[in-house]
């Protein structure tokens, strides 16, 4: 047999690689697929490692090859999270694929049951603590106003944080005073959980009202009214 011209061999080069996947805890019975496709001549084999230990497909009924192509059954929340790494080879070289997550996306609930009041000064600013649970995956926020379907509505006095879940209020006023409830919506999941009501109260400081009195009668006495 005629051997093929050295130039007619070439390590492996990526078609495609594999990418980040987020997975609903809800459907862990379902398929997972890691994408790993490489071209070369001989046509390339490929490996898998997780947290960069070899996986070793002649002993796991769980995962197994297709094409390059990771398939991993039943999932398991605990054993199967982590970075995966593809790697393609043939007798001319091999190559190491981009390292892809595997995580299980996942909303619990809210942990506390009650909640204390929150009161504040009109006018003053005050943070309203979302206190988010344990979770995986893209979250969105929203606070609920004494009943649902009445969301806050931001405008120059109200902001929700999307980072922290937080609801801030500056100049604080009378209309502001109810029950606020902070809603936690994972994006992948789909889920959604609320927290306990906080209730926010206008702060009547007596002292802080005498001094005020005292002050006007003070301004007053001398002939001018603040």
């Amino acid at each position: 047999h005629r051997l093929p011209p050295c130039g007619s061999y070439h390590g492996p080069r990526w078609r495609m690689e594999p990418g980040d996947l987020f997975i609903p805890v809800d459907s862990i019975e379902e398929e997972a697929t890691l994408t790993c496709d490489a071209k070369g001549t001989p046509p390339p084999q490929y490996r898998w490692s997780l947290n960069g230990t070899l996986i070793n497909l002649g002993l796991d009924r769980r995962r197994r090859l297709s094409g390059g192509n990771l398939i991993i059954s039943s999932l398991d929340r605990y054993q199967d999270v982590g970075m995966y790494q593809c790697m393609a080879y043939n007798t001319v070289g091999a190559i190491l694929s981009r390292r892809a997550s595997l995580q299980f996306a996942y909303l619990d609930h809210f942990k506390v049951h009650t909640r204390s009041a929150v009161s504040v000064r009109e006018g003053q600013g005050v943070v309203l603590l979302c206190g988010t649970p344990t979770s995986s995956g893209d979250l969105t926020y929203a606070w609920v106003f004494n009943e649902y379907p009445y969301f806050v509505q931001q405008d120059n006095r109200r902001f929700v944080s999307q980072q922290t879940g937080n609801l801030y209020i500056a100049k604080v006023e009378p209309s502001d005073v109810g029950n606020y409830t902070c809603v936690v919506m994972n994006s992948i999941t789909k889920g959604k959980v609320h927290s306990s009501p906080t209730s926010l109260i206008l702060r009547t400081d007596g002292k802080t009202q005498l001094m005020t009195r005292q002050v006007r009668l003070s301004a007053l006495y001398n002939g001018s009214f603040i």
